[in-house]
């Protein structure tokens, strides 16, 4: 049997079946020992420090035991202390992306996906590069800076060359004063080679949500296809890294099985990133199982309500404070309210999960991952982050600046990642003010800016960042940043 080594490259190893058993034994046990609780909601706390902020962290044991705490007061300081963390190092601001959907052919069977090889009456469609450049401007004339591309995995239809032109189009698209100016990619695990080719291209984070780390059900849940290798799937991310991507992004989707096998997975899979390459995930996704062409929900007997999906969230937040976390449009306005206050960093913004979708007039449905529970404009999700006190952030400065991967955590860990992302989430915020938002977003956003200008600490920076900003307010010059 598999030894439990999160330095291991074998998912077995670091993905430990027995240890993962082992941890929701101890949870529980353990759920309402109130000392114990109290000692380790004592070390998630953000700590002040003469060089700014620190944060300790959580094992996927301690955080295990927070997850299957049910005691009210316990899971209201969870909540309290993840804020207090998600403030510390990310300020109050929200970073806005989209997906864009290039390609729905796909040759797996994926049991939760309607993109899978036997829906025959789901129409395929695969973008031109004429349309992903339509596409690209739909989405610059909306204000979006940054795009998650996302394709079925194909390798007749959607061969790594296919990406790599589409990765190409979209950074060539300047429409107006729109730029795309960082792409994420969304794509099926691969070799380092191509993973090396996908660094050259120039993308920001690759993202692959691992599903479900419980090989059983996961092998049931992908019977065909490629994807149905698990431990190739796996162990996607240590050869992504590699291939010298520096930011990698992780998720499992709720509800396929039990959260808290998948939770302690998924803390673990952070474990070992961070054991093995010195760096833990850039991001941490957290959909749930949703409606869609021929797939229910209700057909897994392992979905979670609202409020332990909460809790979820919280608790991730609390186990690796320096991530970035995203919560997409999969869920609603008001989930996605509650999930801002416990961690959350990064939203999209007016998706369309369809191919092709954002040129059509009428949201289509026919060609759709999954149902949009949020369908609001990008304008009213701005307009409601800043009413709710939130910057809304377009800033893609660190990736272009050389800050990613260790050189971004460094800085994040101590704090002084805000020095350059405050007045950068600032000055893009105005640069959609001025370009795209409506009266009412435009007088809300500048009466934010002018407040938010002076809780920058440094003297230097904030007359730079005023001045910048009063730049891109009388004349079409972009793109400043620190």
């Amino acid at each position: 049997m598999a030894k439990y080594d999160p330095a291991s490259l074998k998912a077995e190893e670091f993905i430990n079946d027995e240890e993962i058993r082992a941890t929701l034994d101890y949870a529980e046990e353990n759920r309402n020992n109130v000392e114990l609780i109290d000692e380790i909601l004592e070390k998630a706390r953000p700590v002040k420090n003469g060089s700014g902020v620190t944060c300790a962290g959580l094992t996927h044991r301690e955080a295990s035991v927070l997850l299957a705490c049910e005691i009210p007061e316990k899971i209201q300081r969870m909540y309290e202390i993840a804020e207090e963390i998600k403030l510390a190092f990310y300020g109050n601001r929200i970073v806005l992306f989209a997906p864009l959907y290039l390609s729905n052919y796909c040759v797996n069977g994926c049991l939760y996906c309607p993109y899978h090889m036997k829906n025959r009456h789901i129409a395929r469609k695969k973008l031109t590069q004429e349309e992903v450049k339509a596409e690209v401007i739909a989405l610059q004339d909306m204000g979006h800076k940054r795009l998650a591309i996302e394709a079925g995995e194909d390798p007749v239809n959607n061969p790594i060359e296919y990406i790599l032109d589409c990765i190409n189009t979209i950074y060539s698209v300047h429409h107006k004063n729109g730029d795309i100016r960082r792409v994420n990619v969304n794509i099926a695990a691969t070799t380092v080679e191509k993973y090396r080719k996908l660094k050259d291209a120039g993308i920001g984070t690759y993202i692959l949500f691992q599903e479900t780390y419980h090989k059983e059900s996961y092998l049931k849940l992908h019977p065909t296809g490629p994807k149905h290798d698990y431990d190739y799937h796996t162990e996607a991310m240590d050869r992504a890294m590699e291939g010298g991507i520096d930011d990698v992004g992780l998720g499992v989707l709720f509800g396929l099985e039990m959260y808290r096998y998948e939770f302690a997975g998924l803390i673990m899979h952070a474990e070992h990133l961070e054991a093995v390459h010195g760096v833990g995930p850039h991001t941490i996704s957290v959909p749930r199982v949703k409606k869609a062409d021929d797939i229910d929900p209700d057909m897994f007997d392992n979905g979670i309500d609202d409020d332990t999906f909460t809790k979820i969230a919280a608790c991730i937040r609390l186990a690796v404070p320096y991530t970035g976390m995203i919560v997409s449009t999969r869920e609603s306005e008001e989930v996605r309210k509650r999930l801002l206050q416990v961690g959350i960093s990064q939203v999209s913004g007016a998706s369309r999960t369809s191919v092709g979708g954002y040129t059509e007039q009428e949201r289509p449905h026919d060609t759709e991952q999954f149902d949009v529970s949020d369908q609001r404009t990008l304008d009213e999700v701005v307009s409601w982050l800043m009413d709710a006190g939130h910057i809304p952030s377009f800033c893609t400065a660190c990736y272009r600046e050389g800050r990613t991967g260790d050189r971004f955590m460094s800085l994040c860990k101590n704090g002084q990642i805000l020095n350059c992302c405050h007045p950068n989430a600032l000055m893009t915020l105005a640069e959609y003010l001025e370009d795209y938002a409506s009266p009412r977003t435009k007088e809300t956003g500048y009466r934010m800016i002018e407040e938010e200008l002076k809780r920058i600490p440094k003297d230097k920076v904030r007359e730079i960042a005023a001045e910048h900003i009063k730049d891109i307010r009388s004349s079409n010059r972009r793109d400043f940043r620190f």
